[in-house]
């Protein structure tokens, strides 16, 4: 993404501008001011705010200011298509949250995505810091001590109706509604409960939104979580808009969190942002799918290289919904012996969108690349079979998508329909291998991979989701050698384990025997990240992720019982989660905003594949008998580290590893064991580590037995027969 131009001279020239004109320039009307004069004339307003006794914001329009408020025109200027119809909202259900029939035109202007900067946000007083203007975003969440440096709301430092908070847009915005909720607190309940709000082109004079009876006064909310949305009577034109609260819960004080829903306007005279205006050339269907849409879109990317892809479900959700898949390979449908397996998965959380827009738009690149003869998509698709399942809990998405845009909270739509957290159901394997190891005098043996799952969980009574169930099924019968969770909520990649081995600690860095493997491979994507290796940025919530270049531990974060992380023990695969957004719910935000968050989708695209090629790491071969037939089941071990693998039914296998020299051994049922030494280089592709194993004396008896029908007989057993035949000859 280009950064926005800042003009270097002309800055200079503007400041001496000023010095001889003072504020003639004010009487300029918006439209023909150049965007950074207004920066420079409105920046010494920020922090101003009216004491008790004062008379509050000015209503009317005073002489020299710049232009009255006015009401967005009805007829959309160019550049500007609502997707969906005006917004139509129904009288408030009995918790006081408003039912929505179709989204509002406008999006949000992004102050729960952080595209709206700290310094965009201003407030009259505040708290303290961590409760300051920068923590008023929607959706924010606090940390779980009281008093943390990043707290869950922006909260006045005062409780009277002279309080307010502000988002300068920085450009002409066509505003239409507010989204408010209370604090993010385990210990405090604090909540607005009306409010009122201006508009402002110049920070000076402010302008309530009225109707005919006078200021509007907006309901707000009844409790600290659900989001309430209310649009304005009509949409508004201005730069500036402030949050007036009226009333407050009566236990608690003044705390918000809130969320702007505005068109940004075309600026026709700012050379500046023109020029940096974000556009793109890639024939992608940047917009977001539904569920009928993202199956049609399969659909599509399939009737385009039928030749390369494949569509297929790996089961159903809760209510019906089929779960599809689509398999990109050069033969699609087959397992290629010495072809790796690799999957993104995505929607584990219902109304976490990105990851599945992603993967969308993945599919599409991909089959057009391909077309296009482009030599590293054809190269990969050659060489790797690779499964894209963008929407793992479709009925949990259904239900965030009737909610609306950003008013089901974080937790509307993330769970399935019974309830359950898909990304926290799986079996809890760790416990079952650590506690073998603790135990090793005991008779009981676990291996330290492919850990049987327990009857318990199998069975009908179990609580286990159907999505869960059909996502083991899939691992189960497909040999995937690596697989990304997109998830949303942080901006992090994290890697296993997800679950501490002591149970006196929350958290506590537990890593697996493969750590090394596991950091190099987080690594891989977060150190492309334009943002997830910015020592500058700011974080989403409490957590600082910087120390370890945007990758973390998933125990070292939170402690997991049950993540998808166990399955690198069921030997299925081995997996990271990338937290693609802080965003929980992107439903209705448009493409084009995230692409600006971002450095552009286009660019996560091109993180996924670096990813994915990754599955070419390390080292790979064919476990095979003396007549070249493939051994299923044998088991692969690397010294020195203390998990092994399996090979697939044809005999072949994968091993990730790090460049270095590993000594490799290999040993199946009925077979000799084998060792070897294989080297692993820093170019890219999997070092070819074959191994030839013949079966034991033991073996080639019992099937030499079994092919004339008879069972070996034990050595004491033949003596005694040739002792008798020795007595019976004398």
């Amino acid at each position: 993404m280009l950064a926005r131009g800042r003009p270097g001279p002309c800055l200079a020239l503007c400041a001496f501008g000023l010095a001889l004109l003072g504020d003639v320039s004010r009487a300029v009307p918006v439209d023909e001011q150049d965007y950074y004069l207004q920066e420079i004339t409105n920046r010494d307003h920020y922090y101003s705010f009216p004491y008790p006794g004062e008379e509050f914001f000015p209503f009317t329009e005073q002489p020299g200011e710049e232009g009255p408020i006015r009401a967005a025109e009805t007829e959309e200027r160019p550049g500007f298509k609502p997707s969906r119809k005006e917004l139509k909202q129904k009288k408030n259900n009995k918790k006081g949250k408003p039912v929505l029939e179709t989204p509002p035109d406008c999006p949000p202007l992004g102050l729960e995505t952080l595209k709206i900067t700290d310094f965009q946000l201003h407030a009259s007083t505040a708290k303290r810091y961590g409760l300051g203007a920068h923590r008023g975003r929607l959706n924010i969440q606090a940390g779980v001590n009281e008093n943390d440096f990043y707290d869950g709301a922006w909260c006045a430092g005062r409780n009277d109706p002279y309080q307010w908070i502000e988002v300068d847009a920085r450009r002409l915005t066509k505003f239409t509604g507010v989204i408010t909720q209370g604090r993010n607190s385990l210990w405090s309940s604090n909540w607005v409960t009306s409010y009122r709000v201006l508009v402002s082109n110049d920070s000076h004079a402010w302008t309530a939104v009225r109707n005919e009876s006078g200021d509007v006064i907006f309901e707000g909310n009844s409790e600290k979580e659900i989001p309430v949305l209310n649009m304005l009577p009509v949409p508004l034109v201005a730069r500036y808009i402030r949050i007036n609260p009226r009333s407050w819960f009566q236990e608690g004080s003044i705390c918000m969190r809130l969320e702007i829903l505005g068109c940004p306007l075309p600026d026709p005279n700012n050379y500046y942002h023109r020029r940096n205006e974000m556009t793109t050339t890639d024939n992608l269907d940047f917009k977001h799918h539904n569920y009928k849409e993202m199956r049609q879109l399969m659909k599509t990317v399939n009737k385009m290289c039928p030749n390369i892809t494949r569509i297929y479900n790996i089961g159903k959700s809760n209510q019906g919904l089929k779960l599809y898949a689509v398999e990109i390979s050069d033969n699609p449908g087959e397992h290629e012996v010495g072809e790796p397996e690799f999957h993104y998965i995505a929607g584990a959380h219902g109304n976490e969108v990105l990851g599945r827009e992603l993967i969308l738009l993945l599919m599409q690149f991909m089959c057009q690349e391909y077309l296009a003869g482009n030599p590293r998509i054809v190269h990969l698709i050659q060489d790797t079979r690779i499964h894209l399942l963008p929407s793992v809990n479709p009925d949990g998405y259904d239900k965030a998508y009737k909610a609306g845009s950003e008013l089901g909270g974080w937790s509307l739509g993330r769970w399935t329909q019974d309830g359950i957290d898909i990304n926290n159901n799986f079996p809890d394997l760790n416990s079952l291998l650590w506690e073998s190891e603790d135990q090793k005098k005991s008779k009981r043996k676990v291996p330290n991979h492919h850990i049987p799952i327990p009857d318990w969980y199998l069975s009908e009574n179990a609580t286990v989701a159907v999505e869960t169930r059909a996502i083991i099924a899939w691992m189960e019968k497909i040999p995937f050698v690596l697989g990304g969770n997109l998830q949303g909520g942080e901006l992090v990649v994290a890697y296993p384990y997800d679950m501490v081995r002591s149970m006196w600690k929350t958290q506590d860095y537990t890593p697996t025997p493969d750590d090394h493997v596991f950091r190099w491979l987080a690594y891989s994507y977060a150190s492309t990240h334009r943002l997830m290796t910015d020592a500058r940025r700011r974080a989403c919530h409490t957590e600082d992720f910087q120390k370890e270049d945007g990758t973390v531990n998933g125990a070292s974060w939170h402690t997991v019982a049950g993540s998808k992380w166990t399955n690198y023990i069921l030997d299925l695969f081995h997996l990271i989660s990338l937290f693609l957004d802080d965003v929980i719910i992107m439903i209705y935000v448009l493409l084009c905003y995230i692409m600006e968050y971002y450095c552009s989708l286009l660019c996560n695209i091109y993180l996924l594949l670096l990813f994915f090629s990754q599955v070419h790491r390390g080292i790979k071969g064919i476990v095979k008998d003396v007549h070249g037939k493939g051994i299923p089941n044998a088991v692969i071990s690397v010294e020195g580290v203390n998990h092994d693998i399996r090979t697939g039914a044809d005999g072949d296998y994968w091993r990730l590893l790090n460049p270095g020299e590993y000594v490799v051994g290999v040993k199946a049922e009925g077979y000799t064991t084998a060792t070897k030494t294989c080297e692993v280089g820093y170019d890219m592709g999997a070092t070819q580590c074959d191994f030839t194993i013949s079966k034991t004396n033991l073996a080639r008896i019992k099937e030499i037995m079994r092919k004339f029908g008879k069972q070996p007989l034990g050595l004491s057993a033949r003596r005694l027969r040739q002792r008798a035949r020795r007595w019976q000859r004398r």
